[in-house]
């Protein structure tokens, strides 16, 4: 892991509660946590998302605790905040492809699923709710940078089923006085990212297209640029998210993102010079759902939480690759 430290204050009497914890970012963030001597880490995951090799490495550690169950159930979600005091739901199915093929169980995890949790979370009195929310939202929106209060019509039913949530989030703010932040994320990468299955993010793709000498897939003609974000940034956007919510005065929803936008025709090129090969690609049809560009404002994220990504793309395009270098027998290895 990374030597950076994104809080201030002691962990070791406070206790974390990681929804989706078994998945890509959330064990990133459990990876922190117990690595900074947090009290407890209790991660609830279904593992239909997620893999229990991303949290193998935890179980022996006795501030690790691991629930298998869907926040689909509200008894699962009660008996997992027992104790609590901070949380970070990350639990969801993502992925535009998916929520257009099966609309309906995107819509019970990412709403169902996160209104559980909202209720569970107020009535358990936590300290502190952050989620993930997603740069989906702003849908339709052609202007650049995004700033967090101008969005468009959604594009798809994963980007409907996220407003939704922030929808939420302010009525129980405005209604309970139970605030929270949610981090709008921007196309997260990095170590444990799954390059497997129908729905896999295109840094993964193309990390697993390199290592074995194939070319790279490409929706469209590659011109459309996103603000690429390493895990390790919302890694600290978490942390920070969930320690500086004791002022919180409303619910909260802020870019978590580096800044900087780049086209996949340029990634597909920074991944190849890293790995020393030159692979030429292929090209497919645009994939429905998506949006042209993608670039975030983080301003807000800087003077509500004191947010600073310290990863650019290309820092993280470099510490990815030789994760998947060094780490293909994990890769391969199933749930």
């Amino acid at each position: 892991m990374y030597e950076a430290k994104y809080h201030n204050t002691e962990l070791n009497n406070k206790t974390f509660l990681i929804t989706g914890g078994a998945g890509f970012i959330g064990s990133n963030l459990v990876e922190y946590l117990l690595k900074h001597g947090a009290g407890k880490v209790r991660v609830l995951d279904n593992l239909s998302n997620g893999f229990y090799k991303n949290i193998e490495a935890f179980v022996d550690n006795p501030a690790f605790e691991f629930i298998n169950g869907d926040i689909r159930d509200k008894e699962t979600c009660v008996k997992a905040l027992e104790g609590i005091e901070y949380v970070s739901h990350q639990a969801a199915l993502g992925s535009v492809p998916r929520s257009i093929n099966d609309p309906q169980t995107t819509n019970e995890v990412n709403i169902s699923g996160f209104l559980n949790m909202l209720v569970a979370a107020r009535d358990a009195k936590v300290k502190a709710f952050v989620y993930a929310a997603s740069s989906s939202t702003y849908g339709d929106s052609k202007i650049l940078p995004k700033v967090e209060d101008v969005i468009g019509q959604p594009l798809s039913p994963y980007a409907i089923t996220k407003y939704v949530n922030e929808l939420y989030a302010n009525v129980f703010s405005s209604v309970y006085g139970f605030h929270t932040i949610g981090l709008r994320y921007f196309n997260v990468f990095g170590p444990r990212q799954d390059p497997k299955g129908a729905y896999a993010a295109v840094i993964p793709l193309f990390m697993d297209a390199i290592t074995v000498d194939t070319p790279a897939r490409i929706n469209g003609d590659g011109g459309q640029t996103r603000d690429f974000t390493f895990v390790e940034n919302a890694v600290q956007a978490n942390i920070k998210g969930m320690l500086s919510q004791a002022g919180l005065a409303k619910a909260e929803v802020i870019n978590i993102a580096y800044g900087q936008r780049i086209s996949l025709n340029e990634l597909w090129a920074e991944l190849l010079e890293t790995a020393g090969k030159k692979i030429e690609p292929i090209y497919g049809p645009d994939r429905p759902g998506d949006v042209r560009d993608s670039l975030a404002d983080i301003s807000k994220a800087g003077n509500l939480i004191g947010y600073k990504p310290e990863f650019s793309v290309f820092d993280g395009l470099k510490i990815t690759y030789q994760w998947f270098i060094q780490n293909q027998e994990f890769i391969k290895k199933s749930k």
